[in-house]
C-alpha cells in the first residue's frame, strides 16, 4: 500500500536524503521515488529500514511489544512497549522507544496503514526506553505532550540518561536520538481529538514515577498506562510506593475493553491484568514495613524485601533491589 515510504534516496556522496522523502513521500513504487527525484542519473531508491511489528488491539489502535530485556547491543534498545492511533484527520503516537531508528521504523509502520499526518507524540513518562525515539515526528511537526512535571523530569535527566543509552546499545544504533521539548502539558486531565476519535488524557499523582500519563482511546476503550502498569517485566519503583499503590486502585475503576501496558502484553484485560502488579507492590511494602519494625539496616533488609516475588517477574535481580530501597527510604520516615 504504501511500500515505498521504506526508501530513501542516495545522491553521489552516498548520503541519506530523508529532509526530502521523510516528511511526505508518499510514491507508490520505486519508479515513484525516482519521479520525485528528478531526472538525476547520481540518484537512487535504496531500502531505508525496518517496519516496526504492531498488533492492531482494537481498530485503529496499534501496539508494538517491546522485548523484556535490558537495552543492549542485541535488543539495540527495543525494550518497552510503543503504539499509535488513528483519527480520521491525524495520528497519534504513545511513546517512541529509546533509539531513533524505532522512530523511524514506527513511521513506517504507520505509512503502511495511512497517509494521515502525526499531529501528536503523547509521551507517558520519563523514561529513556520511552522517549528517544521521537526525532522523525518531531521532523514532521508533531505536538509533543505530556505530564506537566515532566519537562523538568526530562531536563534533570536527559544527559545521564543518553550517555547511559549509548554505552548500552552502542552509539551506531543510538545516532539521531534525543529529547524533544514537551509543548503541551496536562496538569490533570485534557483531551486530544483526531478526527472523529477523542483521546483522554490523565496526569496521575507521584507513584511509578512523578510524571505518569495516562492515554484512553474513547472510540475502543482501550488505555495505554504507560509504566504505571507491567506484565512480566519485574517493575521499576521511581516514584512513591503508596502514590503508587493508591493509583492503581483508582485505575482499576476505570471501565475499560483493555490496555496497553508499559512492558509486557501488549494487550491485557482490564481490571484483571493488575492483580499481579498489586500484589507485588503490597509484598513490597508488607516486607518494607516488617524490616523497618525490626530494625533491619538498609544494606540488609533489601536482600530479603519482596524475594518470595522472585518466580513471577523477569530482570528481577535487575529491578527489586532499587525497589526495595526506593520503598525502604519512603516508608521508614511514614
Amino acid at each position: 500500500m504504501f511500500e515505498a515510504v521504506l526508501t530513501v534516496c542516495i545522491g553521489l556522496a552516498e548520503a541519506p536524503c530523508r529532509d526530502v522523502l521523510l516528511p511526505g513521500f508518499e510514491a507508490a513504487d520505486k519508479a515513484g521515488c525516482e519521479a520525485a527525484l528528478g531526472a538525476r542519473d547520481d540518484a537512487k531508491c535504496v531500502p531505508l529500514g525496518q517496519v516496526l511489528e504492531v498488533e492492531e488491539v482494537a481498530p485503529g489502535v496499534f501496539a508494538h511489544l517491546g522485548r523484556i530485556e535490558e537495552p543492549d547491543g542485541q535488543n539495540l534498545g527495543d525494550v518497552a512497549n510503543t503504539g499509535f492511533i488513528i483519527g480520521e484527520r491525524s495520528v497519534a503516537v504513545i511513546d517512541c522507544g529509546s533509539a531513533a531508528w524505532i522512530g523511524e521504523a514506527m513511521w513506517r509502520a504507520i505509512r503502511q496503514r495511512t497517509d494521515l499526518p502525526v499531529s501528536h507524540v503523547i509521551l507517558t513518562h520519563m523514561h529513556p526506553d520511552h522517549v528517544f525515539g521521537c526525532a522523525p515526528f518531531a521532523e514532521l511537526g508533531a505536538t509533543f505532550t505530556g505530564h506537566a512535571a515532566l519537562p523538568r523530569a526530562l531536563t534533570d535527566r536527559q544527559e545521564n540518561y543518553s550517555d547511559s543509552l549509548s554505552r548500552l546499545i552502542g552509539p551506531q544504533a543510538f545516532i539521531g536520538s534525543k529529547v524533544f521539548p514537551v509543548t503541551r502539558t496536562v496538569e490533570d486531565r485534557d483531551e486530544l481529538d483526531l478526527g472523529n476519535r477523542v483521546l483522554h488524557l490523565r496526569a496521575w499523582p507521584n507513584a511509578h514515577t512523578g510524571n505518569d500519563l495516562t492515554v484512553r482511546d474513547d472510540a475502543s476503550g482501550v488505555m495505554f498506562t504507560g509504566d504505571l502498569v507491567f506484565d512480566r517485566h519485574t517493575p521499576a519503583l521511581d516514584g512513591k510506593l503508596r502514590g503508587w499503590q493508591s493509583v492503581l486502585s483508582e485505575m482499576q475503576q476505570i471501565p475499560l475493553t483493555g490496555i496497553v501496558p508499559g512492558h509486557g502484553g501488549p494487550f491485557l484485560d482490564w481490571p484483571d491484568s493488575a492483580a499481579p502488579l498489586v500484589r507485588y507492590l503490597d509484598v513490597l511494602a508488607a516486607d518494607t514495613e516488617r524490616a523497618i519494625a525490626e530494625g533491619q539496616r538498609l544494606g540488609d533488609a533489601v536482600q530479603t524485601i519482596a524475594e518470595s516475588e522472585a518466580p513471577h517477574w523477569d530482570l528481577f535481580e535487575a529491578y527489586n533491589p532499587r525497589n526495595a530501597t526506593v520503598a525502604f527510604t519512603e516508608l521508614e520516615w511514614e
